[in-house]
């Protein structure tokens, strides 16, 4: 009990330390710009989704005033209909720039976890940055997906199938058992190759179990607040969903700091004893 004391005193001195809430927000800020480019992204591959124009038409009415929607109508139509592969590739490139950025803020936190100075070139450094981007959609797509659309997903297959109830109850296990599998091995993944450090991979798999179980809890809030909107939004307007989402944004950079920093404090005790690990 008093070693857990004083690692969580450790924890919190390092945490104000290093700036922990300001590096969380630099992250929230380049997931926010990465937006745009992801909407891109989308539009350029509703054509190839063979989406009839009027149910987007009928849906775009019911988020817009009728002569608003009308006034759109031959545009939406030709980007539901019209594939642009200049376009998808602008939305990919863009996506994937936008997105590396806020990775760049979380490699910059990572650093200032283990106190070690960025002597990567620039080069390194974004293409680092890129590939754990790339990581990150997969684990965000998988924690995203199964926790929050596995139950659809299973009564779905379940009408299709008959599925025993034994083996429906195994399903719902199973989905957060992957997911929270897959997005540990992602983040550990990340939490090892970001900092300019050489250290064992066993050091980093508390944190990104600890930041993995914290996004989920997040996660879930925020789900939780999409299913009750209707009731915020009357209220608050489109403004209560944007806040939301920035507040999401800035809760994911902040336990993924809080996962560095806990790692951070591990590598160290460790090698108090073993000597300084070496720097790239």
């Amino acid at each position: 009990m008093g070693k857990a004391k004083s690692y969580g005193k450790e924890f919190g001195a390092k945490f104000k330390e290093d700036n922990a809430t300001i590096l969380a927000a630099a992250q929230a800020y380049y997931y926010l710009l990465a937006i745009v480019p992801l909407l891109i992204l989308l539009l350029a591959i509703l054509p190839y989704l063979q989406i009839e124009p009027q149910r987007v038409m009928d849906f775009m009415g019911t988020i817009l005033p009728g002569e608003v929607a009308s006034t759109f109508e031959e545009q939406i139509v030709s980007v539901v209909t019209t594939p642009a592969g200049g376009l998808l590739t602008v939305g990919i490139l863009g996506t994937l720039w936008s997105a590396s950025n806020a990775v760049s803020a979380f490699i910059k936190a990572t650093n200032e976890a283990y106190d070690v100075e960025e002597t990567r070139s620039f080069i390194k450094q974004k293409g680092i940055a890129i590939l754990l981007t790339l990581f990150m959609l997969v684990a965000v797509i998988v924690a995203l997906v199964l926790p929050i659309f596995g139950g659809t997903i299973i009564d779905m297959i379940s009408s299709f199938m008959n599925l025993p109830s034994q083996t429906e109850i195994l399903f719902q296990v199973l989905r957060w058992v992957i997911s929270i599998a897959v997005m540990s091995i992602v983040l550990a993944f990340m939490y090892k190759i970001a900092p300019n450090k050489h250290f064992p991979f066993k050091e980093v798999i508390v944190g990104a179990l600890i930041a993995t179980v914290l996004w989920q809890l997040v996660s879930l809030a925020f789900s939780f607040y999409v299913s009750n909107f209707g009731s915020y939004s009357a209220t608050y307007g489109s403004l209560g969903g944007l806040i939301i989402l920035i507040l999401w944004f800035f809760l994911t950079g902040l336990i993924l700091v809080i996962g560095a920093e806990i790692n951070a404090i591990i590598h160290k005790h460790k090698h108090q004893k073993t000597g300084p690990a070496k720097v790239q």
